[in-house]
């Protein structure tokens, strides 16, 4: 089976009007989308799964608002809510 998207790099996909697809405005349907993080803040090198809850366009590129679980202690985990570059992020 084939998902939605497949093969599309998140960054390009867009809707007509140059926004991301997700981003639509708040109303019946919730805009957070699951994706995974690359790079996270504890540098163990792993793709997080995380919760991509919205978007921004800063100097010609977009980032995302995603929020993750990451190893921010020796012995413990924690979330993590940072803006992203695109690239960093890939649709589950």
């Amino acid at each position: 089976m084939v998902k939605r998207g497949s093969g599309i790099p998140l960054r390009d996909r867009v809707r007509t009007g140059g926004v991301p697809l997700g981003a639509a405005p708040l109303g019946p349907r919730c805009p957070a989308r699951h994706c995974w993080v690359a790079d996270a803040v504890d540098g163990d090198g792993e793709k997080r799964p995380g919760l991509l809850l919205e978007w921004r366009q800063r100097d010609r590129r977009w980032e995302g608002l995603v929020v993750y679980a990451a190893r921010i202690r020796p012995h413990g985990w924690g979330l993590v809510q940072e803006w992203l570059p695109a690239e960093l992020l890939t649709p589950v």
